[in-house]
C-alpha cells in the first residue's frame, strides 16, 4: 500500500490568518471552508485502503476544533466516484461563493485521502486528473486556495519543479501573496504506509498530532505550517524506519511571495486544554475513551506542551529509558488540565526486579542497591581490564548504575551518574550526568546532561545539555543544549541551542539557535537563528535570522539578515547578499556583488556589473552616436537602477571604419509618465583600434536618456551626452565626434565634447 501527502496553494493574490488572533486579523473577518473526501477504494488490482474515511474524518475534526472551519461550513464525501466529486465540488464552488461578504476573507482548504497515480486521483474505476483539479481550484472564488491530499504517488508532482521554502501564505495580517505550496509524505521513488496500530496513515496521524500542539516547537499556543510539517516529517521518518515498507522521508516544494507564518490552528480557541508538564520525558501515546490513538508525540523534559483535545477520559502511555508507564485523566470542557509526571504508574507486567536476581545475591562481592523499576542494580564503583572483564559483569546479564566507572578496556553499564574513564570505550545503556572520557567512544542510550570527552567519537541517543568533545565526531539524536566540537563532524538530529564546532561538518537536522562554526559544511535542515560559518557550505533548508560567512557557498530557503560568501543563494532574503555572485528568490535590501540576480526586488538595491531582476529592466538598445555609428546595449536592473554593457564600431571622416569600443555603466530611470521616461547614467568605453592608430583609449560619458513607449516592448530614445576622452601616458588624442573635427590632430592628452545619441530599445 503506497500513499502520500500532497498539500498545494495556487493563485493566491491575498491572505489572512487561519485563526484571528491579534488586532489586525480581527480588523478582517475570515471565513475558512473545507471539502473533505475520503475513498478506500482505487479500482480493480488495488489493495483496498482501511483508513482513507478515518484519515478525512480525522483531519475535519481537528481543522473543526481547532482550525476555524464552523460545522456548517465543512463538505463530507466518502467512498464517492468521479460523478461524486465532480458534484462535491461543485457544491463546493458554491458555498464559497455564498461565503464572500465585503470587506471580509475566504479561505477554502481541499482534502483527499485515497489512492492516486502520477496522473491524477483514483476514485473506484475512474480517475480524476492533476490537471483538472488545479482548474477546479483556480475556480474557487476564494481569497487562499488549499488542497491536500493524501494518496499514492502524488511525490511525482512535487518534483516537477525546484523549490524553496519561503514563508507561509496564511498570515497574521493580510499580505500579497502568490505561488504555490507542495508537500508530500514520501519521495518520488518511495511508498508510503498505513498502520493498524495508529489507526490511519502515518504522515496524516503525525500531522494531525502536531497541529493539535505537539509541533508548537515556540510555545505561543499557535501551530505554523512549518512547524506541523517539521514535526510530521521526524516523526514520519523515525516510525517508519524499521518497518517493512521502509522509511519514508516527506519532501516540499514551496514557491510562495509573501511575508508571516501560515497558522494552520491556534489552540487557544479549544474548548480543553491538557498541558504536559516541565518534568514529564518520553514517548506518550495519548487515547481516548474508545481507545483511538488521538495524538503522540516525543516529549522532552524542561518545557511544558499544551495539547488541543476534545473534553473527556484519556490514558496517557509512556515509554522512558526502556520502562512503560501510563496515566489516567479527565479532560473538562473551559478549563486546563495538567499531566505532571507524578501521575504516571508503572505498566502491569513491567520488570521491577533484576534479571536473574538470585545470581547476584548470592556472590558475596561488595553490596548493590536494586534500582527501582528497571531491572538494574546501582554500585558505586567499576573496574574494569578488558571488554567483558569488568565488576559490573560479575552481576550477569544486567546493566549495573555507577558513580565511578575506570576501564583498560571497555566499560558498559547502565546508568552513569559521576565520571566515567576508559581507554577503549564507555558503554551505557541509559543516561549520563557527569562526565565520559575515553580514547575510543563513548556511547549513551538516553540523554547526556554533562560532557563526553573522546578521541574517537562521542554518540548520544537523546538529549544532550552540556559538551560533546571529540577528535572524530559528535552524534546527538535528542536536541543540544551546549556545545559540539569534533575535528570530524557534528550531529545534532533535533536542532537546539548550541554551538557547533567542526573542520569537517556540522549538521542539524531540525531548527537551531547559537552558532555553526566548520571547515566543510555547516547545514540546518530547519529554521536557524544564529551565526553560520565554513570554508565550503553554509545551508539553511528553512528560516535563518543572523549571519552567514563563507568562502565557498552560502544557502537559505529564507532569511532575515546577511550572506557574505562568493555565491549567496537565497529564497526570500530581508537584509544583504555580499559576494561575487548573489542569487534571491524575493529581495528586499542590498545585493552587492559582481552578478546580482532576483526573481522580485520588492525594495533594496543591487549593486554590481551585471543585476538582473525579474521584476525589474531588462532592455536591449540599438542607437547610435556622434562617435559611433552602430551600439548594442544591455540594460539590466531593478525598477530604478540599472547597469548597461554597451558594444560599439565607429569611424572617423578621414579614416572610414577604425575603431570599436566596449563599455559599462550603472544609471538611474526614472518613470514620468505610463509611456514616457528619463535614463541618467555613466559609462566607460574602451575604444580599441582595428589596425595601428593611436592606440586604445577610455571615454566616459554622462548620458541623459529621453524615451517614449510607443508599445510594450517598443521604444524611441534620444537624448545629449557629455564626453571626455583620454589617452595612456600622456599621449595626445584626437576627436572622435562628428558633430566636430573627427580626427584632426591635437596636442591634448585630454578632450570633451558635448555629443548626441538616438536609437531604439526593445
Amino acid at each position: 500500500m503506497a500513499r502520500s501527502l500532497l498539500f498545494l496553494s495556487l493563485f493566491l493574490p491575498a491572505v489572512a490568518s487561519a485563526a484571528p488572533s491579534d488586532s489586525n486579523a480581527a480588523s478582517t473577518p475570515v471565513r475558512r471552508l473545507a471539502l473533505l473526501v475520503g475513498v478506500n477504494d482505487g479500482g480493480p488490482g488495488r489493495a483496498k485502503l482501511r483508513y482513507a474515511v478515518t484519515d478525512a474524518n480525522s483531519f475535519g475534526q481537528v481543522l473543526e476544533e481547532l482550525g476555524g472551519v464552523q460545522p456548517q461550513d465543512r463538505l463530507m464525501m466518502l467512498e464517492g466516484d468521479r460523478s461524486a466529486l465532480e458534484n462535491a465540488l461543485a457544491r463546493f464552488k458554491a458555498m464559497v461563493a455564498a461565503a464572500k461578504s465585503p470587506g471580509g476573507r475566504t479561505e477554502a482548504l481541499i482534502y483527499y485521502s485515497g489512492h492516486s497515480d502520477e496522473e491524477g486521483l483514483l476514485l473506484h474505476k475512474d480517475r480524476f486528473g492533476y490537471r483538472e483539479l488545479r482548474q477546479a481550484l483556480e475556480q474557487l472564488p476564494a481569497d487562499v486556495r488549499i488542497a491536500i491530499l493524501d494518496s499514492c504517488a502524488s511525490g511525482t508532482l512535487a518534483r516537477q519543479k525546484g523549490g524553496v521554502r519561503r514563508p507561509a501564505f496564511l498570515v497574521d495580517a493580510s499580505t500579497a501573496v502568490r505561488g504555490h505550496a507542495i508537500l508530500t509524505s514520501s519521495s518520488e521513488d518511495e511508498v508510503s504506509q498505513e498502520s493498524d496500530r495508529i489507526g490511519g496513515s502515518f504522515f496524516t496521524h503525525n500531522l494531525v498530532s502536531g497541529m493539535r500542539g505537539a509541533a508548537d516547537a515556540t510555545g505561543d499556543g499557535r501551530v505554523t505550517l512549518h512547524e506541523a510539517y517539521q514535526f510530521a516529517f521526524h516523526e514520519t521518518l523515525a516510525r517508519t524506519e524499521r518497518t517493512r515498507g521502509g522509511a519514508q522521508h516527506p519532501a516540499y516544494d514551496i514557491e510562495l511571495a509573501g511575508t508571516g507564518e501560515l497558522v494552520m490552528t491556534d489552540l487557544r480557541t479549544t474548548s480543553a486544554v491538557l498541558v504536559v508538564g516541565e518534568g514529564v520525558e518520553g514517548r506518550l501515546f495519548i487515547r481516548d475513551q474508545p481507545g483511538r490513538l488521538v495524538v503522540e508525540l516525543n516529549k522532552l523534559a524542561g518545557r511544558s506542551t499544551e495539547l488541543g483535545l476534545q473534553p473527556g477520559q484519556y490514558t496517557v502511555m509512556r515509554e522512558s529509558r526502556g520502562a512503560s508507564s501510563q496515566a489516567k485523566l479527565v479532560v473538562d470542557k473551559g478549563g486546563r488540565t495538567m499531566l505532571a509526571d507524578s501521575a504516571f504508574m508503572p505498566m502491569m507486567g513491567e520488570l521491577t526486579a533484576m534479571r536473574g536476581g538470585s545470581a547476584a545475591g548470592g556472590d558475596g562481592l561488595a553490596m548493590t542497591t536494586p534500582v527501582e523499576g528497571t531491572g538494574r542494580h546501582r554500585r558505586f564503583l567499576n573496574l574494569g581490564l578488558l571488554p567483558k572483564v569488568q565488576t559490573n559483569s560479575l552481576f550477569g546479564d544486567t546493566d549495573v548504575d555507577n558513580a565511578l566507572s575506570l576501564s583498560f578496556g571497555v566499560a558498559t553499564m547502565g546508568r552513569l551518574d559521576g565520571f566515567a574513564l576508559a581507554m577503549g570505550a564507555n558503554w551505557n545503556a541509559d543516561s549520563v550526568r557527569g562526565v565520559q572520557t575515553a580514547l575510543g567512544l563513548n556511547v549513551v542510550h538516553g540523554n547526556v546532561n554533562g560532557g563526553q570527552f573522546t578521541v574517537g567519537g562521542n554518540w548520544a541517543q537523546g538529549t544532550v545539555e552540556g559538551v560533546q568533545f571529540a577528535v572524530g565526531g559528535n552524534w546527538a539524536g535528542e536536541r543540544v543544549e551546549g556545545i559540539q566540537a569534533a575535528v570530524g563532524a557534528n550531529v545534532a538530529r533535533k536542532g537546539g541551542y548550541m554551538g557547533q564546532f567542526a573542520v569537517g561538518a556540522s549538521v542539524s537536522s531540525m531548527s537551531m539557535k547559537g552558532a555553526q562554526l566548520s571547515v566543510g559544511t555547516s547545514w540546518v535542515e530547519g529554521d536557524f537563528e544564529g551565526y553560520q560559518a565554513s570554508v565550503g557550505l553554509n545551508m539553511v533548508r528553512g528560516h535563518m535570522k543572523g549571519i552567514q560567512m563563507s568562502s565557498g557557498v552560502n544557502y537559505v530557503a529564507s532569511a532575515n539578515g546577511a550572506q557574505l560568501s562568493l555565491l549567496n543563494i537565497g529564497g526570500d532574503v530581508r537584509g544583504m547578499q555580499l559576494g561575487i555572485i548573489n542569487i534571491a528568490g524575493k529581495m528586499n535590501g542590498l545585493q552587492l556583488g559582481l552578478i546580482n540576480v532576483s526573481q522580485e526586488l520588492e525594495s533594496g538595491v543591487p549593486v554590481g556589473l551585471l543585476n538582473i531582476v525579474r521584476n525589474g529592466q531588462f532592455h536591449v538598445e540599438a542607437y547610435g552616436s556622434d562617435f559611433n555609428y552602430a551600439n548594442v546595449a544591455l540594460k539590466v536592473g531593478s525598477r530604478y537602477l540599472y547597469t548597461t554593457l554597451v558594444v560599439g564600431m565607429g569611424s572617423i571622416r578621414t579614416r572610414g571604419p577604425s575603431h570599436w569600443s566596449t563599455g559599462v555603466g550603472i544609471g538611474g530611470h526614472i518613470p514620468v509618465t505610463e509611456r514616457l521616461f528619463v535614463d541618467v547614467d555613466v559609462v566607460t568605453h574602451g575604444i580599441h583600434e582595428w589596425k595601428g592608430g593611436e592606440g586604445n583609449r577610455l571615454l566616459h560619458q554622462a548620458r541623459l536618456m529621453l524615451g517614449f513607449q510607443v508599445a510594450s516592448h517598443f521604444a524611441i530614445i534620444a537624448g545629449p551626452t557629455a564626453n571626455l576622452l583620454h589617452g595612456f601616458d600622456g599621449e595626445p588624442v584626437a576627436p572622435l565626434s562628428h558633430l566636430g573635427t573627427a580626427g584632426s590632430t591635437t596636442n591634448k592628452e585630454a578632450i570633451w565634447w558635448p555629443g548626441l545619441q538616438v536609437g531604439l530599445r526593445i
